[in-house]
């Protein structure tokens, strides 16, 4: 007995505790946190998140989301990303679009003690056209100082039940609280994808009677978490942070009250319970499925002489390079059609999406008897795809398999310069799921085999201490693939950021260009005189003269918490070769040398080659791997400390 009362004591004294936090109770804004300076536990942070909630609830049909953001900002000029802020939302046909309602944004401050209330007007904040589909909603605080508080309330409406965007816990400065509440009614089945490291102080998770019905509620409170820090080569470290997503299921309208239970509307329906749900789902559309049934468009699409080609491995290329020349991408990522129109508005118009153009693709490939399968996967910035949480709002690309002498290959034509297996950067998202009419299978997409950059300097020293020579940078398969694209984009701006912007010595006759090998490069002449100092009657400078970094991007002195992420594994070779002026000599050249990891993943060669009054330096930096796990984070610092050493040495010219 006196056992069973101690229990009850202690359920009452503990139940209070929890009974104490409500979630989504908004706190009253302090005068101590307008007053604060600095962040205490660590002064150098720019910001702090006070509060932050996301409230999402279904009633009558559709999905509503409730938005409060509060934030400290100790350090304006450090803190731009929380004072510009923007609201996508999506534009659907027949009037079904997403609307922002209820914004407000106040920026707050500590006047002679009392509160200071800064509120954003109407013309301050504006809508744009992002896209065909989606209308971003833009505004930025005003009345901003060191130390004020901002805060923004938004509400979106939504006619897709089913598109609960990911809720992404974490940031990249410390958050004091942190709500996440999901209220859905009965008849609707939701999966709940938890991902990351964060446990909820405060959870509830349980059936509830809310909005005049029967409901299920998912509640996460957080508190005090710390920050997590952007780091460097990875793709998206919102795969890392902790973060919520929603993915419907299921549906059974007919436990909807009063609901009409004829027709398609009646009975249970399951969605995404199994990736081979999604596939019955994709092949079920008319944006996929539909779309792969249209032989008769490219009946006679194809040239003679790409039908012709008896070799499975040269016809499917051929066919690759056909689409790649003859239809452009619109830059619009998807996993299929656009619309109902799909292959025959591509035909048409030469112009589609992602998928219109890799779909068309298979179809070509199928047409002359090559069993080409769709590989559907998320892009980078969709997040990964998960085999316990499958997707169907996820996926926004599709590329092309087929089985070559018992090698898998994979086709992309998105570009002008793909080749077999070489895929869209974006894609490259660790894996996909090929789609077969009987079954979903994962595969990895990783890129094969390595990309590499060849920087050649052939320079002249002078008696003056001036140099003058050619320098061309050169790259190789996804990096040619890369830059070629980032060039044609906007090639002024890709010319100055690449060389006129880094380096800073005269040149001249610039000239960037794609090589008929499908090479990518960029050379100039240049003549400077900052690249040797004059010590004594010698001429001393780093052979390597601006091929020479001072530190590297392996710095990070955190412990590292996310993978290392880099599109490809790389060589990077420089290759520096320096003529003396007559009547002069090397003294004091660098030792050649060699290191690497003990498995090899990484290696670095500095080879130094001297005939007569002629040095040649040559570097290879190799990295084998696209992604290396964070274990290795401390061996690429180790090795590019290494490298930066190294690179550093100089060599002395004398006059005999």
């Amino acid at each position: 007995m006196k056992t069973k009362i101690l229990q009850l004591i202690l359920i009452g004294a503990v139940l209070p505790i929890f009974a104490q936090y409500k979630f989504l109770d908004v706190p009253k804004l302090d005068n101590e946190d307008l007053k604060s300076t600095t962040y205490s536990k660590n002064p150098s942070e720019a910001a702090e998140i006070l509060y932050k909630s996301y409230h999402y609830y279904i009633t009558d049909g559709e999905l509503n989301l409730d938005v409060v953001s509060r934030i400290k900002i100790y350090k304006k000029d450090q803190a731009e990303k929380f004072l510009n802020q923007e609201i996508y939302t999506y534009d659907g046909k027949n009037n079904k679009s997403e609307k922002v309602t209820s914004l407000k944004v106040y920026t707050y401050n500590l006047v002679n003690g009392k509160v200071e209330t800064t509120t954003v007007e109407k013309n301050s904040k504006y809508k744009s056209k992002e896209s065909k589909y989606y209308t971003v909603t833009k505004f930025a605080f005003e009345n901003v100082k060191d130390g004020s508080v901002v805060e923004y309330k938004y509400s979106v409406l939504s006619p897709y039940v089913w598109s609960v965007d990911k809720v992404t816990v974490e940031d990249n400065v410390p958050t004091r609280r942190f709500d996440y509440v999901l209220d859905f009614p009965k008849y609707l089945g939701f999966n709940i994808d938890y991902k990351g490291s964060l446990t909820p102080k405060n959870r509830d998770v349980a059936d509830k009677n809310i909005y005049g019905g029967e409901y299920y509620t998912y509640r996460f409170g957080y508190e005090n978490i710390p920050p997590y820090r952007d780091e460097k080569y990875v793709h998206n470290l919102d795969n890392y942070r902790t973060s919520i997503r929603a993915e419907l299921n299921s549906t059974n309208i007919t436990r909807v009250p009063g609901a009409y239970e004829s027709g398609d509307l009646g009975g249970f329906k399951s969605y995404a319970v199994s990736w081979n749900d999604i596939r019955k789902q994709l092949y079920d559309s008319e944006y996929f499925g539909e779309q792969l049934k249209k032989k008769s468009l490219v009946k006679e699409l194809l040239p003679a002489d790409i039908k012709n080609i008896s070799s499975p491995a040269e016809k499917a290329a051929a066919i690759q390079k056909f689409v790649e020349k003859n239809y452009t991408w619109n830059n619009y990522y998807t996993v299929g059609a656009e619309d109902g129109k799909g292959i025959k508005n591509l035909l048409e118009t030469k112009v589609g999406s992602s998928g219109e153009i890799n779909l068309l693709m298979i179809l070509l490939m199928r047409s002359v008897g090559l069993d080409a399968q769709p590989i559907v996967l998320s892009t980078i910035g969709k997040g990964l795809l998960l085999d316990h949480s499958p997707s169907l709002n996820q996926l926004n690309y599709v590329l092309a398999l087929l089985d070559i002498g018992g090698k898998a290959v994979i086709y992309d034509a998105t570009s002008k310069m793909m080749l077999p297996n070489l895929i869209r950067p974006n894609a490259l998202n660790y894996n996909g799921y090929v789609m077969t009419e009987k079954e979903a299978k994962k595969v990895n997409i990783f890129c094969p085999g390595k990309s590499t950059t060849y920087l050649t300097v052939d320079a002249k020293l002078n008696p003056d201490g001036t140099v003058e020579g050619s320098f061309s940078d050169k790259d190789t398969m996804l990096y040619a693939m890369m830059n070629n694209e980032k060039y044609n984009e906007d090639k002024t701006a890709y010319q100055k950021e690449s060389y006129k912007d880094r380096y800073t010595f005269p040149f001249t006759n610039i000239k960037t260009e794609l090589l008929d090998n499908n090479d990518f490069q960029t050379s100039f002449d240049f003549d400077s005189d900052s690249f040797v100092d004059g010590i004594g009657g010698k001429l001393v400078f780093n052979p390597l003269l601006f091929l020479y970094n001072k530190s590297h991007d392996f710095d990070q002195t955190e412990e590292r918490r996310s993978p290392i992420e880099l599109y490809t594994g790389y060589d990077k070779i420089k290759k520096v070769t320096i003529t003396l002026p007559d009547g002069y000599a090397f003294e004091n050249v660098p030792k050649s040398k060699k290191f690497r990891t003990e498995d090899s993943a990484i290696q670095y060669v500095y080879k130094v080659t001297q005939e007569g009054n002629k040095l040649t330096v040559e570097t290879t930096t190799t990295v084998e791997d696209p992604v290396y796990p964070k274990e290795y984070y401390p061996a690429f610092k180790q090795i590019f400390d290494n490298i930066t050493k190294m690179e550093g040495q100089v060599v002395t010219a004398v006059k005999k």
